[in-house]
């Protein structure tokens, strides 16, 4: 059931979407550069791998030595507005649709964090990652780790269609507010370490 919600949904806000997105991809390419989407590999379903597609938000900015800039220095104010708006996620659609993501569920972090996660923190694998999620309508990247794993493992115990109806309502509300979008002092949120957070 869930997985014929996600396709049919995707399937009709990719359509529906087809001219903003098309007008997004134009600002993106003219505002950050090419390439407009980024993709990065990150743990899915049971952590199985998959390339995850968004809009770029950051420059490629360099130190004089070569390095990249940190993030907080490479992303511009048309990089925060895509962020605080969520219009960098539009593209998961694509994730959806393919079976690699769902609407709703925890989101896909990096896959160097998969070693770091304790037992219980790694159920959050035992669903498919989402566009939105339960701790991102609680306080998103306002929260700490520990905060946002015990979410994400809430959300696996307690999944339903009528729980992922709720969570894509109030992100809308949350999006509009532009609540949570950064943690203190961070571009989005600090590096997971595994240590107690």
């Amino acid at each position: 059931m869930k997985r014929m919600f996600d396709l049919l949904l995707s399937l009709v806000s990719l359509m529906v979407l087809a001219l903003p997105l098309l007008a997004l991809y134009g600002l993106v390419r003219t505002k950050l550069g090419s390439p407009v989407l980024f993709r990065q590999i990150r743990p899915g379903l049971h952590g199985r791998p998959f390339i995850l597609v968004k809009f770029r938000t950051m420059t490629d900015e360099r130190s004089s030595d070569g390095y990249l800039l940190p993030d907080a220095q490479r992303l511009t104010a048309f990089g925060r507005f895509l962020r605080a708006s969520s219009l960098d996620e539009l593209p998961e659609l694509w994730n959806v649709l393919r079976g690699e993501m769902s609407l709703v569920g925890p989101r896909p972090l990096l896959m160097d964090y998969l070693p770091l996660y304790s037992l219980e923190q790694m159920r959050r694998h035992e669903v498919r990652p989402g566009i939105t999620g339960w701790a991102q309508v609680n306080g998103r990247n306002a929260l700490n780790w520990n905060e946002r794993f015990k979410l994400d493992v809430w959300y696996v115990d307690h999944q339903s269609l009528w729980l992922d109806l709720r969570i894509l309502w109030l992100t809308i509300s949350k999006v509009i507010g532009r609540e949570g979008i950064t943690a203190q002092n961070e571009a989005t949120m600090p590096r997971f370490t595994g240590e107690k957070q």
